[in-house]
């Protein structure tokens, strides 16, 4: 059994890793800071591959695409991704189209990639991460939360075609809401809301995802969140999320 996991080097990400080791998996983890990964490399107990890479990069995408695909993977977890908060008028342009690169054309390129070995196969799960952010517009993080947004719909669509053509093949999302890892620090934003851990969201998600679960929401809170945002008109969340939002901003 073998999983590749990118954005693996801190966060869900890793503990994702170690969740997965401890079930058996062999691993390929991928994320830019090499450093690291080798640190998660030398703890966990089966054997583990890793890929230095920036995924922000198409090019990259297929470039680690064409170096593993000969090998019997199956679990890919789309894990890496960032967020930005600010006006959007404010916010770097480039930064904000690396966001979308990575967000968004990583996730794409590499769920149509496996995809298409994995139904040929009939087996295998793809895992994308995206946010309970995937759930509703965000003012001061509108660029982050549209890229969540993509990745739900994404995934969901082609979850639907999979069924409608009685296939094996999983995909799922995983929407969690605040977590407590590095995205806080480079997103520049505090939480309000008490944050789950990170080595619980990598283990629910896991465990739903074995399960085929569509939509992966862990928590209670959350799940509380996600039904009431369906009664809600448009634009009291906006304001709502507005709100929110400046809080985490200081």
């Amino acid at each position: 059994m073998k999983a590749l996991i990118t954005g693996a080097s801190s966060g869900i990400g890793r503990d994702m890793a170690r969740e997965l080791s401890s079930r058996g998996y062999d691993l390929i983890l991928v994320a830019r800071r090499k450093n690291r990964l080798e640190n998660l490399q030398k703890e966990l107990p089966t054997k583990v591959e890793i890929i230095a890479s920036d995924l922000s990069s198409t090019f990259n995408c297929i470039k680690l695409y064409e170096q593993v695909k000969n090998q019997d993977i199956d679990i890919v977890i789309n894990n890496a991704g960032f967020g930005l908060a600010g006006n959007f008028t404010e916010l770097s342009l480039d930064r904000e189209l690396d966001m979308v690169d990575l967000n968004i054309k990583a996730v794409h390129t590499l769920t149509k990639c496996f995809l298409k070995d994995f139904k040929e196969k009939n087996k295998g799960y793809i895992l994308n991460v995206a946010s309970s952010a995937a759930f509703q517009a965000g003012p001061l993080m509108a660029t982050y939360y549209a890229t969540k947004v993509y990745v739900l719909n994404l995934t969901t669509a082609v979850y639907e075609e999979l069924r409608r053509n009685h296939s094996n093949v999983y995909v799922g999302c995983l929407c969690p809401g605040p977590v407590d890892t590095e995205f806080n620090k480079v997103a520049k934003v505090e939480f309000k809301m008490k944050s789950l851990s990170s080595e619980f969201v990598a283990k629910y998600a896991i465990k739903k995802m074995l399960r085929k679960e569509l939509i992966i929401i862990p928590g209670i809170q959350m799940k509380v969140v996600y039904f009431m945002s369906k009664l809600v008109p448009r634009k009291l969340k906006l304001r709502a999320t507005y709100t929110i939002q400046k809080r985490k901003l200081g």
